[in-house]
């Protein structure tokens, strides 16, 4: 089956060199940390339902088929009709959630989602998988463009959460917003746990995550912790950073991040995304429509497709590495 291909290909894809694993980490199983926060909320609201395009392990949407199998629908290999398909269960009432890689997701069906959920503001929640260049499988599983898909939708909301610990919030943020949602998510490869001291997560809002004084830089998604790793690096050279988790890409926090702006010197986005219509391009957008002079710097896919790889690999060789972070922070300071 093609599931049981893929769902092998992205077990291989967990690699362990690319962030430090834990010994007891590797002897137990790692939590579904979005299929349980989905199957939570399904067991509580039979509204929802989960529509895979044949991808149901790799989307943790096997925990649904296997305890609500009432709320699961198979939709086979057929995005653009398992969209239409959402769309019309919206209609009638239901919740859909929509599941896919966020390459196929996005590309294959962009006009079913821009005509039967955007424009008719449908109650569609788009849940795109294995997002950015994080893949073994090469270009046509690597969705480098999707943000500036969905981004330029009216109406639809982007979302990227930092960590699978705020995979609940974002469920329940999805759900509580009444319209169209894109979820950009990544599989955890380690247990995961949310800081006692975390700022909260909700659509619209920026959480700062470290305050410095130099610069601030602003991430989503897996960029978030490299962006951590390479501020605490820079505090080695007596550089002191902000680090701001932008998972609102759509609607994006335009006084929050402002605020933040105007207390630091250089500007950096990160994003595992092109550099082109992502997070870099509305933070421009922000600092070029409030006439704001700062260094600003764009860490992400240069305009490119990458090959096939481990997460590190590829984050090295393409320019997502703490040290391209550093490297960017050290020369805003210097001009």
């Amino acid at each position: 089956m093609i599931e049981d291909d893929i769902k092998s290909t992205q077990s291989e894809a967990r690699h362990l060199d690319d962030f430090s694993v834990k010994q007891q980490d590797l002897e137990k199983p790692i939590p579904k940390y979005y299929g349980e926060a989905l199957l939570s909320a399904a067991r509580n609201d039979s509204s929802i339902l989960a529509l895979s395009a044949d991808l149901t392990a790799p989307t943790e949407t096997d925990l649904i088929r296997d305890y609500l199998p009432e709320q699961f629908i198979m939709a086979g290999i057929a995005e653009a009709n398992m969209v239409g398909v959402g769309a019309g269960l919206a209609r009638a009432g239901f919740t859909p959630f929509l599941h896919s890689f966020a390459v196929f997701l996005t590309r294959r069906s962009f006009d079913q989602i821009a005509m039967q959920v955007a424009y008719p503001k449908t109650n569609v929640k788009l849940i795109g998988f294995m997002p950015g260049i994080d893949s073994l499988l090469g270009v046509s599983h690597q969705a480098i463009d999707d943000i500036a898909l969905m981004r330029a939708l009216p109406n639809m909301v982007v979302l990227e959460p930092a960590s699978p610990s705020d995979y609940q919030d974002a469920v329940k943020a999805a759900l509580a917003h009444h319209g169209p949602v894109y979820l950009r998510l990544y599989r955890a490869n380690t247990h995961s746990s949310n800081s006692a001291d975390s700022p909260s997560w909700e659509i619209g809002k920026i959480r700062r995550l470290s305050n410095g004084s130099d610069a601030v830089i602003f991430a989503t998604g897996l960029m978030v912790e490299i962006a951590l790793q390479a501020s605490q690096e820079l505090k080695k050279y007596s550089i002191n950073t902000t680090v701001v988790d932008c998972a609102s890409i759509k609607p994006i926090d335009i006084d929050g991040i402002l605020g933040e702006i105007s207390k630091r010197k250089v500007v950096i986005t990160a994003e595992n995304h092109s550099i082109i219509g992502g997070l870099g391009s509305a933070i421009s957008e922000i600092i070029a429509t409030n006439n704001i002079a700062r260094p600003f710097f764009r860490v992400g896919v240069q305009d490119c497709f990458a090959e096939g790889g481990s997460r590190g690999f590829l984050f090295r060789k393409y320019g997502l590495a703490a040290d391209d972070i550093i490297k960017k922070v050290k020369q805003g300071l210097a001009n």
